[in-house]
């Protein structure tokens, strides 16, 4: 399945604890996991025709405040938001290099037949698809109308993961199979984004891969997974972070590929907030409070801690993900 030239060991042949590096204070529960995702985009209506009949969000509700609108986008059958779209007419796409800020958000099918018949689905819809087998899952890529890039992906099972002996679980880039994952999905159409879809992850471009830990795993408490990438390409290395909690493979990838671009503004075509969705209120406020003694921004609201990294992303740390 992949030519990584390293020692590699199955996942599971690991204790627990010795999986990634635990940060060295307040650590997130296992239980945590991403909620909604908010995008600001140039033209809603635009950016729904995008996300329904391209990607298969469903819409819930939509609202409209001091003349902006608003639309909030679930799974087939379910009523609990994944991503909400806010418009701000004029604001300018993400350019070709990137901004700081957000480089994709990941939606998280349940299946692999799933994935496959979402590929067969967007290649009928003339999307262009980008794709790679992750090893521990195989990833698709699309760009939205503002140039806000979507990783539509499966998990392989656990069992077929693979770590160093001293704990750092094994990524790359490998082809992705495009026919055995259309195969899998079988003749059975393509109904939009099934029960179960989940936001899987974020994956941000920041400025400096030293703060960005400091941030995520130091204060935030996420445990690192992925740090030096033994055996992939070369850019890799020293330029990006994986973190995670419960020993997933990653909830948040951090990379340097931008460095020299600007902080994504109000200007721009941009991540609002995401949500970080933990199990009770004493270990969303032990999160907030491990930040406040990091130095970060930290601010209390009816929906929960609201924390700023270096770069101005903005995370919602609460217990309830918005419905």
């Amino acid at each position: 399945m992949t030519t990584i030239d390293t020692v590699v060991v199955p996942f599971h042949s690991i204790a627990p604890e010795r999986i990634g590096m635990r940060p060295p204070g307040f650590r997130l529960p296992a239980e945590t996991r991403v909620g909604t995702v908010t995008l600001q985009v140039a033209d809603l209506d635009r950016s729904l025709a995008f996300y329904r009949d391209v990607i298969g969000f469903r819409e819930l509700r939509r609202t409209e405040e001091a003349g902006r609108r608003a639309v909030f986008l679930g799974a087939q059958g379910e009523d609990r938001v994944l991503l909400a779209l806010r418009e701000k007419p004029g604001v300018q796409p993400v350019p070709k290099g990137g901004r700081l800020g957000i480089y994709h958000f990941a939606v998280l099918l349940p299946s692999r037949g799933d994935l496959g018949r979402f590929v067969r689905h967007a290649a009928q819809r003339g999307a262009h698809i980008g794709a790679a087998d992750h090893l521990y899952s195989e990833a698709t890529y699309l760009v939205d109308p503002d140039g806000i890039t979507i990783e539509v992906y499966s998990d392989r099972p656990s069992s077929e993961w693979v770590i160093t002996p001293e704990g750092e679980v094994i990524t790359a880039s490998e082809p992705f199979d495009y026919e055995g994952v259309i195969r899998d999905g079988g003749a059975e159409p393509y109904r939009g984004l099934p029960s179960g879809t989940r936001i899987g992850h974020m994956h941000f471009y920041v400025g400096d891969i030293a703060k960005a830990a400091a941030f995520y795993h130091h204060a935030l408490g996420f445990d690192n997974m992925s740090w030096s990438f033994p055996g992939a390409a070369a850019a890799w290395k020293g330029r990006m972070l994986f973190v995670s909690a419960g020993g997933y493979h990653h909830h948040v990838g951090l990379n340097t590929w931008a460095v020299g671009s600007p902080v994504a503004t109000e200007g721009d075509a941009k991540l609002v907030t995401w949500e970080l969705v933990l199990p009770d209120q004493s270990s969303a406020d032990a999160a907030a409070e491990s930040l406040r003694r990091a130095g970060a921004d930290v601010t209390l609201s009816s929906d929960g801690h609201r924390a700023r990294d270096p770069w101005g992303i903005t995370v919602r740390i609460t217990t309830q993900q918005s419905v």
